[in-house]
């Protein structure tokens, strides 16, 4: 069969009959909503405690392992089930889970996931939690999928270089230096102590706990009597 070249020759190579032809890899297998759900799936689960609901969430994540024990092993998320006592939100719930599961099976890149979903602000504020001001609920639960995400290799965590860490110990030693001086002189300044709490009667702050009461040292005001 006679083959018709149209572009210009830039090279050749001879093939010797001796020489092994690589093997095609048809065989692997690409993430696609077709695939279908085998019947055992790697899970984590994640607990999400806030301080705008009474019970906390219970968020599981499944996932799928394509081409076990070959080069080309990869695991990739499968589905997502949030499970709660609460159910104040359970319609949006269900149908959150339901619409990241169909982005999960279709594949490919899922990580804008996380970006998405920290965009989301509850117009009756956000709260603080271990220090870090979350916006929403559904932006904590983007902070659940992108620990998940980088788990398993998905997102890669960037680590500081030795010198960025070395530059963040000196400040934090320094900060906390600062921040002993600042409680000494304004406890020699005021003569109570650093950690005491403000008087309702007297406006110092002078109360502390004694004898199981909360006693001002400044006016005498007692909880107790």
């Amino acid at each position: 069969m006679a083959i018709k070249i149209d572009e210009k020759i830039t090279g050749y190579e001879v093939v010797k009959k001796d020489d092994p032809k690589p093997a095609p890899e048809s065989n692997v297998v690409h993430m696609h909503e077709k695939l279908e759900r085998p019947d055992m799936l790697l899970g984590s689960t994640y607990k999400i405690k806030t301080p705008l609901t009474e019970h906390a969430l219970y968020v599981t994540i499944n996932d799928i392992l394509l081409n076990e024990g070959t080069p080309h092993e990869k695991r990739r998320p499968f589905e997502i089930f949030i499970n709660s006592k609460n159910m104040d939100h359970f319609q949006w719930v269900v149908a959150l889970t339901r619409v990241i599961s169909a982005v999960f099976r279709k594949g490919g890149d899922v990580t804008f996931l996380v970006e998405e979903l920290h965009s989301v602000f509850d117009p009756r504020g956000g709260y603080f939690k271990k220090g870090k001001y979350t916006p929403s609920l559904v932006a904590e639960l983007g902070d659940v999928i992108e620990r998940h995400l980088k788990l398993i290799g998905l997102i890669q965590t960037e680590e500081p270089d030795a010198a960025r860490q070395q530059l963040i110990a000196e400040k934090r030693a320094e900060l906390k230096k600062r921040a002993e001086r600042t409680a000494a002189t304004d406890e020699a300044a005021s003569g109570f102590p650093s950690d005491a709490q403000l008087c309702s009667k007297c406006s110092n702050k002078a109360v502390i706990k004694m004898d199981g009461c909360m006693t001002c040292l400044n006016c005498g005001d007692s909880k107790c009597g």
